[in-house]
């Protein structure tokens, strides 16, 4: 299976720097996981988001788009899980 280039969206990058840094080093490495395994399991289909993906860390979400054809992975929202579902 060939790896999958993972991108960030500005957006998504500054919500990362804002979180603490231990939570920070646990969210790269699900981050970087997903290159080898773009939907783990534990990884649930988004209703709001269409073609979007949401995964666990703790009490805080990564929220990220597959594109197969381009062996992307889009990250598009982290945060808390509180936050991150919010417009």
């Amino acid at each position: 299976m060939a790896s999958y280039k993972i991108r960030w969206k500005s957006s998504a990058a500054r919500e990362l720097r804002k979180l603490p840094k231990d939570v920070i080093k646990r969210i790269i490495q699900h981050v970087e996981a997903l290159g080898s395994d773009p939907i783990p399991p534990g990884a649930r289909k988004m209703a709001t988001v269409q073609g979007a993906f949401r995964l666990r860390v703790g009490d805080y979400r990564i929220v990220y788009r597959v594109f197969a054809n381009e062996l992307v992975i889009e990250v598009i929202r982290v945060g808390h899980r509180r936050d991150v579902y919010s417009g």
